[in-house]
């Protein structure tokens, strides 16, 4: 039985990237009419067509969809097995691609950063800072190798190694009735006007469930606000806007120097996330996840 090679598989993923032979031929560094008789032999290999041209690019097949799905597998796991042969000597060696969610790359990689710079000369570390559910999709996907993120989060189809507990803190204006305790109570927060970030951050609920409190509903005629970024969060609480949750890495970090905001604990059991270092469950990379989770602890 004739079986799909790894380029022609290639072809196809790029086909379906780029949306044109061309695009994608320039994409493969192949001549066009190369990559279109690898997607040809493609097709007599499996015995059906996998795209259709169109006047606008191409279009997959129902066969060209399946067989998409399954190439996206195959070679993620090749990838991962040249990764895996080149450093088994050496790890954490040549190309690792991290995502990192927003509310702590700003405030976790410029110490890390230079950590792993001294421990790993040779690491080649391709960063990228989305929202957790994005992150942990393409982690799935294997278009990352591992991802930082916060928990609690479904982790189904994934491993991780535990980096941190960071404690979330009550942020008030500066001179706020709240700032004159030495602990924020949940009930007391509830009670004024809770500035929280925009639906997709984790963090939001990480904090309110740490404090039993339901998501801030609007009254008739208002609306209620919600802060893009940590900064604008903290913008929002310093302008007199509200109250609101910060992560302590956050604060230690400076972050609310720029702005009369005062921070005070939580009276509530544990109220903080836990910082992990993720990947695919079976990955080559599974050992490398571990130490990039160690190396992440001491600094």
């Amino acid at each position: 039985m004739l079986l799909p090679t790894l380029r022609q598989l290639q072809y196809l993923k790029l086909l379906a990237e780029h949306g044109g032979f061309g695009r994608a031929a320039e994409a493969a560094h192949v001549t066009q009419p190369t990559l279109s008789a690898g997607i040809q032999e493609l097709e007599r290999c499996l015995g059906a067509p996998v795209v259709e041209r169109a006047r606008a690019g191409v279009i997959l097949t129902p066969v060209g969809e399946e067989a998409l799905r399954r190439a996206t597998t195959i070679l993620t796991e090749a990838e991962e097995l040249v990764e895996a042969a080149k450093n088994t000597a050496q790890p954490l060696a040549g190309r690792f691609r991290l995502g990192v969610i927003p509310t702590i790359a700003p405030f976790l990689l410029p110490r890390a950063l230079p950590a792993l710079r001294d421990r790993f000369p040779k690491l080649r570390l391709y960063l990228r800072e989305d929202l957790t559910h994005r992150l942990v999709t393409a982690l799935r996907a294997g278009q990352l190798d591992a991802a930082l993120i916060a928990l609690p989060y479904d982790l189904t189809g994934l491993a991780c190694a535990h980096v941190a507990d960071d404690e979330l803190l009550a942020a008030m204006p500066a001179g706020h009735p709240l700032a004159s305790q030495a602990t924020a109570q949940p009930e007391a927060l509830e009670r004024e006007d809770l500035i929280l970030l925009e639906d997709g951050h984790c963090l939001r609920e990480h904090a309110l469930a740490a404090c039993g409190l339901k998501p801030p509903k609007a009254q008739p005629g208002e609306e209620v606000f919600a802060a893009t970024s940590l900064p604008t969060l903290v913008q929002m609480v310093g302008s007199g806007l509200g109250v609101t949750f910060l992560p302590a890495m956050a604060v230690e970090a400076g972050l609310t120097r720029a702005a009369p905001v005062e921070v005070r604990p939580i009276a509530a059991q544990h109220p903080a996330r836990k910082i992990v270092v993720a990947w695919r469950a079976g990955s080559n990379r599974a050992a490398e996840g571990r130490l990039l989770a160690e190396t992440l602890k001491g600094v």
